[in-house]
């Protein structure tokens, strides 16, 4: 999907309002010889009148780059840095720039003070682009980032209209199938473990299994509910939970592989078998979902997909900075394994 980017002029509306052609921009902007006082002056009033950022244009286009990306890690709390799902991604944003000359930095932002200092960091020339995971909704990085030109793309969105490029995978359609499947094979009292509401990947998730029920007629309980933070300790708090409020429960699609190996280990502790008593469905295919017992079901999204996705379109944008956004969304598959 394309959308106009409001407020980013490029390199050829400078060139068009100046009258001149962008090689000219170009010169312009590196304070090159061979320009008349009179056209330079009317490119560098284009870029006034535009808000044209042109720092890293310029290095762009003269050839000066950093030859290195940023791959920056948003998640305030450390412990999720433990998760598989950042080792995936890391492994596959790497994999994918082994055959560039561009260097990878990896770098954590948690804070105010941190999101600042970045900024500067990447204005200063350091990087030529950013990739970002773990966004929560109201973290304003991305913005911060596009405001001075930076090429940024996000794994994820932090909102159904996000304004930045992403690569995403299809969580409302991959939480809909596992949930369907649980449903298919009779089950009807089917409980989900969700990630944090302020991520919009966990809202997703939720509004899947909520379709799914709702397309097969049976009500979704509140007390069927109970909110994770992906991590394998809050699956096993809230898998404990279910089982002492709602013990009617048969099935439980979680919204993350490793809250699925909590809620499986709260299950065996409670004496339910799995899928007997309970079936259990995940999301994401780390390969830990192999190595439970029984083998977990789960929803596999293509991370080395995506991540290659993202270093395709980051590439892309710093050669030929975009006047749209690129919006990217893979498909999920359901992988049925022993808990399902």
């Amino acid at each position: 999907m394309l959308r106009r980017r409001p407020g980013s002029p490029t390199l050829e509306e400078v060139a068009a309002l100046a009258g001149v052609g962008r090689g000219t921009v170009s010169r312009v902007i590196n304070n090159a010889a061979g320009v008349k006082d009179t056209t330079r002056r009317a490119v560098q009033r284009a870029i006034a009148e535009l808000g044209y950022v042109p720092n890293l244009a310029a290095r762009t286009l003269a050839g000066r780059r950093a030859d290195a990306v940023a791959l920056v890690m948003t998640e305030p709390d450390w412990r999720q840095f433990g998760e598989p799902f950042f080792s995936e991604i890391v492994r596959s944003v790497g994999d994918a720039l082994t055959e560039t000359e561009v260097q990878l930095l990896l770098t954590l932002v948690r804070t105010d003070a941190e999101r600042q200092r970045l900024v500067e960091y990447a204005r200063g020339g350091r990087v030529d682009g950013v990739m970002l995971m773990s966004v929560h909704a109201t973290d304003p990085l991305p913005d911060m980032l596009a405001e001075v030109g930076l090429p940024t793309v996000l794994l994820g969105r932090r909102s159904g209209d996000e304004s930045v490029t992403y690569v995403d995978a299809d969580n409302v359609g991959g939480a809909r199938a596992a949930v369907s499947h649980l449903l298919a094979t009779g089950r009807r009292a089917i409980a989900t473990i969700t990630g944090p509401p302020d991520m919009y990947v966990a809202q997703c998730r939720l509004r899947g299994y909520r379709e799914a029920m709702e397309r097969a007629g049976v009500e979704a309980r509140e007390s069927w509910t109970v909110q994770g933070d992906f991590s394998a300790d809050s699956g096993h708090r809230a898998m404990a939970e279910l089982i002492e409020r709602a013990p009617e429960i048969d099935g439980v699609f979680a919204a993350s592989d490793t809250m699925a190996v909590g809620a499986l280990g709260a299950l065996r502790a409670a004496g339910r078998r799995v899928p007997d008593d309970v079936a259990v469905i995940g999301f994401d295919d780390f390969p830990l979902a192999q190595h439970t017992d029984p083998k977990l079901t789960t929803v596999r999204q293509p991370l080395e997909e995506i991540g290659h996705t993202m270093v395709r379109l980051l590439l892309e944008e710093m050669e030929e900075p975009s006047a749209a956004w690129r919006h990217v969304i893979h498909r999920t598959e359901l992988v049925l394994r022993g808990s399902a």
